[in-house]
């Protein structure tokens, strides 16, 4: 067998990309050098009141209209906790509030800030295990994730937008080339928690699957082949 040829999930990935065709793609932004990384640490997860789930099964859909409030901390932090919050430390890699095809968690969030009370605008990632927001890249970047978005102006007004990046080899070193239609899964598995609980905290969601992915890739500094964007989520006040 010919080893030079990508295989067939890798295929996949790399050949339903979209592609604007006059983007020219940039090496990852890995940050600034020396600086030592903002870290903030979220607030506990509020798990009391709000409506059954049943309720929010119900009521849940994709909203597309956003008013220019903030988002809160602690509105964030339950959204993440819902979305990949750890429930149980019991063995490595404990447990997770959305299930993973061996639980090996390929998914990383990564958030488009455009609108947090006491957060500076940016690019952050979510620390699962410490719960926290570790920020990437300071300013305002709702234009360019609403242009990497096929131009979706829900990206731009929304308040935070959620970034799922695959990290294709947590899962591929288990299930080979099917770890791409599992990764897949488990992606649907976390933005349908997030749906459920923006319904419950009366917020909008609307996911977003038509992507520029090199775009998104380069705003959050991936290199589009090892871990790569597939899937984005808008967030703000209804």
């Amino acid at each position: 067998m010919d080893t030079s040829e990508p295989e067939i999930g890798q295929r996949f990935q790399q050949e339903t990309k979209y592609y604007r065709p006059s983007y020219r793609s940039k090496p990852p932004d890995r940050g600034p050098e020396g600086a030592p990384p903002r870290v903030i640490s979220l607030p506990p997860p509020h798990l009391g009141g709000g409506p059954s789930l049943w309720e929010a099964l119900r009521e849940r859909r994709s909203i597309r209209e956003y008013t220019s409030l903030p988002l809160s901390l602690k509105d964030l932090s339950n959204l993440l906790w819902a979305s990949q919050g750890i429930t149980e430390k019991a063995l490595a890699p404990w447990y997770r509030t959305a299930p993973s095809a061996g639980a090996l968690h390929p998914i990383d969030t990564y958030l488009i800030i455009n609108r947090l009370e006491g957060v500076e605008p940016g690019i952050y990632f979510f620390e699962v295990v410490d719960f926290s927001l570790t920020l990437k890249r300071a300013g305002d970047f709702s234009g360019p994730i609403a242009q990497a978005a096929l131009n979706q102006e829900i990206a731009r007004a929304a308040a935070v937008v959620f970034v799922w990046v695959a990290v294709i080899r947590r899962s591929r070193q288990k299930y080979r080339q099917r770890a791409y239609r599992y990764i897949y899964l488990d992606c649907g598995h976390i933005a349908q928690n997030l749906y459920l609980a923006a319904t419950a905290l009366g917020l909008g969601c609307c996911g977003i699957a038509a992507i520029f992915d090199d775009e998104v890739n380069d705003l959050v500094g991936v290199d589009g082949r090892e871990e790569t964007a597939i899937y984005l989520a808008t967030v703000g006040k209804k």
